[in-house]
């Protein structure tokens, strides 16, 4: 596959005065094959109204003097409860009829770090991955075991049929009939055949759907946060970069970075994309410079996808080789804006 060149993508404005912010926020839902042509202007209005409520969430917690690691999970559960993004209740299907979750949360400052794979009833999996960096020796857990490692630390669980959702079924059910392989049964306690009458995109809009957010706050500290329902059809307990430190979500103070990425998993994996952009921004490449580097390389290897960047400046950085990225930024020195097309003023 060709390389795509990397794109610059807009910004959160600098502020007008010479000083950097107190503390900035960024936030993605996923990159791909998103156009104008693709979207409903309903369709457009209802992503740039979702993600100006995670960017709210998160700089509620910022604004007060809260944590990075407080507002990263803020503002990504917010997504993980929207079924307009593939994770959480909009996360999509595997070939078995299941919706499997995956998610990590990374600090800055120490490089704890907390991963869960193959979530199937823990409501909120970003919450599920921060009691792995905080409540265990572990830095990854997966299947039945994180869900009752979950439940153990008092996090909220749910009947799978929470998670289900009609554009997500109907997708699966087009992608199986595609490649001739069997349909499973419709998932007891589902929803019936039109009940759902959220806004959502068409079925072949190709989104590598992952949310994600990365921080700086007031006292200097970075951190990082993604999470994802994975790739339609996905089989033999697949997982992806997501919950893969270092591959779609890192951060460190020490390098003055925080990544979260999006975009096909393997690829993601085999550049340890997140990693990589640290290690690029400790040699002192900027944040943005960094990060198209990095997806010109994924891009060079044939993967798709985007990454969004937060520096110790408080500058985000967005880059993608794909024709969108549901995005936005807010810092205390600039107001919430939000961006869905690679080429948006």
């Amino acid at each position: 596959m060709a390389q795509t060149p990397a794109q610059t993508q807009p910004r959160t404005p600098a502020p007008t005065t010479t000083d950097a912010p107190r503390w900035s926020l960024a936030i993605h839902g996923g990159a791909g094959v998103i156009e104008r042509a693709g979207l409903t202007p309903e369709q457009d209005a209802a992503y740039r109204a979702s993600l100006n409520r995670a960017l709210a969430a998160g700089a509620a917690v910022l604004e007060s003097g809260g944590a990075a690691l407080d507002a990263v999970q803020a503002a990504v559960q917010v997504m993980e409860d929207d079924p307009l993004f593939n994770a959480g209740r909009g996360a999509v299907f595997t070939a078995a009829g299941r919706n499997e979750l995956d998610a990590a949360v990374m600090n800055g400052p120490d490089l704890t770090a907390g991963a869960v794979a193959g979530l199937t009833t823990t409501r909120h999996p970003i919450a599920a991955a921060r009691a792995v960096m905080e409540q265990s020796p572990h830095v990854m857990l997966i299947g039945p075991g994180a869900d009752a490692f979950a439940a153990q630390a008092g996090l909220e669980q749910v009947d799978p049929a929470f998670f289900f959702t009609e554009r997500r079924w109907q997708g699966l059910i087009k992608a199986l009939t595609e490649a001739g392989l069997p349909l499973p049964e419709r998932r007891a306690g589902a929803p019936a055949p039109g009940a759902q009458a959220a806004v959502a995109p068409p079925l072949n809009e190709k989104k590598f759907g992952t949310v994600g957010a990365v921080a700086l706050d007031s006292q200097g500290r970075l951190a990082a946060a993604t999470s994802t329902g994975g790739m339609t059809a996905k089989r033999w307990g697949r997982v992806g970069d997501v919950p893969i430190i270092g591959a779609g979500t890192y951060a460190s103070n020490r390098d003055g970075c925080a990544v979260s990425a999006t975009g096909s998993g393997e690829y993601f994996i085999r550049s340890t994309v997140a990693r990589d952009i640290c290690r690029r921004t400790a040699d002192g490449a900027t944040v943005q410079a960094a990060a198209d580097a990095e997806i010109a390389d994924v891009g060079s290897i044939g993967g798709d996808g985007g990454v969004i960047v937060m520096g110790l400046t408080g500058t985000p950085a967005f880059a993608m080789n794909t024709s969108g990225m549901y995005r936005g930024a807010v810092s205390s020195a600039a107001p919430a804006q939000v961006a869905i097309y690679a080429d948006e003023p």
